[in-house]
């Protein structure tokens, strides 16, 4: 059984790490949202494992939880792409300084 957890941990942490490289290196805001979204997926992946292996529903809510804000939250975002895509006809994400400072001045 611990092998088993240690299996599921590590592909979480891969699917975190894979996240984390593409909110630093991708310029497109699609790709940015979607490595966001993938490293959710790797935090609920650990919580219920770790559920299934201290036999608790604790951690197991938690990840519906999350689940259920990431679906609010990816209406939001998609939402916002839409609206950067018919302003500026481009989702690179160098070129939106729309909520900068400099810009407001």
């Amino acid at each position: 059984m611990v092998d088993s957890i240690l299996a599921y941990i590590t592909l979480a942490m891969v699917l975190f790490s894979i996240g984390i490289l593409g909110v630093i290196a991708r310029k497109n805001i699609f790709v940015i949202y979607m490595s966001i979204e993938l490293m959710l997926n790797a935090v609920n992946l650990i919580f219920v494992s770790l559920g299934r292996y201290y036999e608790s529903m604790n951690p197991q809510v938690i990840a519906m939880l999350i689940i259920a804000v990431a679906a609010a939250e990816a209406a939001v975002f998609l939402s916002l792409i839409v609206v950067l895509y018919r302003q500026k006809k481009t989702l690179n994400s160098d070129l939106f300084t729309i909520l900068s400072q400099k810009d407001a001045l």
